[in-house]
């Protein structure tokens, strides 16, 4: 899992960005026990890919937000984009039995919407909408479901490991039931959420999923949601760990690439159908987040 760091500015933390190579799936597990080696753990940083911490036993120490925890058998915890996990110390995680899980919206197969960008309509998604507004969500498995937790995590990183024929079904599979167990969970938790803590994000989010196939601009957005530009970009990135204008571009990126994979369209109509009425625009945007043409990009992924 090789992630690319944007470096601090002001008082914010570094964010580590993920943009696994073309055909590499966008699924990680890694184990958060005394041999773990944690990107960015030097240091106070965020992702802009969500994630969740599970620990099976009592031991260790997580960082995330301004308080160091005690783990707890049975932890869970839920990171958004732009959470921000603290910098560890040395044993942390020296008495820990944990895994990290990561992933992208691409993970869950074509005809996933965007990660927060389609919340309301994919429930294994909307634990994910908050960032730092809240903090990492800290849920607690059931001791009769902890077994269970401890076997689909395993599971999956064997298939990562291993690579059979169809693991990548194998993969998409599992990632679903944990995130299914995971939805079910914080249904709770999200539900107070979206009515108290995050009204302005699922505003936000429901008009760039109404309205990216067409020409949208951070303006439109704030006038939508009725907020001037600028408050409404430091809000989010605040948030989010990202911008709005990054949102709407990540957003017609994942449909780009779905259509892409599962279509004849040309990259012209491509384009056209999610807000990019320039070819040429949207081929360097593309390019740009990709490091590869549509073309090309279609060629390895077809």
């Amino acid at each position: 899992m090789r992630t690319r760091r944007t470096p601090l500015t002001g008082d914010e933390p570094a964010t580590y960005t993920w943009r696994p190579p073309p055909g590499e799936l966008a699924v990680a597990v890694m184990s958060l026990s005394h041999e773990a080696e944690i990107t960015g753990g030097h240091e106070d940083h965020s992702h802009d890919f969500p994630g969740i911490a599970y620990f099976a036993a009592d031991g260790g120490i997580v960082r995330i937000g301004k308080e160091p925890r005690r783990v707890e058998a049975g932890d869970l915890f839920v990171l958004a984009p732009g959470d921000v996990v603290g910098r560890s110390e040395h044993d942390d995680l020296a008495d820990a039995q944990g895994w990290g899980v990561f992933f992208t919206a691409d993970a869950l197969g074509p005809d996933t919407p965007g990660a927060h960008l389609a919340w309301r309509t994919h429930p294994l998604l909307f634990p994910f909408v908050r960032g730092k507004a809240v903090g990492a969500l800290r849920l607690k498995v059931p001791p009769g479901q902890r077994d269970e937790w401890t076997r689909r995590i395993h599971a999956l990183e064997d298939e990562l490991r291993h690579r059979r024929e169809g693991y990548r079904e194998a993969v998409s599979a599992h990632l679903v039931l944990v995130l299914v167990g995971v939805s079910r969970l914080a249904a709770d938790v999200v539900g107070d959420l979206r009515e108290n803590a995050e009204p302005l994000l699922a505003e936000v989010f429901d008009v760039i999923e109404r309205r990216y196939p067409e020409p949208l601009s951070l303006r439109e957005v704030a006038a939508a949601v009725s907020l001037s530009p600028g408050h409404l970009t430091s809000t989010v990135r605040r948030r989010t760990g990202r911008t709005v204008q990054e949102w709407i571009t990540e957003r017609r990126m994942v449909q780009a690439r779905r259509l892409l994979a599962v279509t004849e369209l040309t990259v012209s109509d491509i384009g056209r159908q999610v807000g990019f009425p320039d070819a040429g625009y949207f081929a360097r945007t593309f390019g740009k987040l990709h490091g590869m043409s549509p073309t090309a990009w279609r060629r390895l992924n077809a």
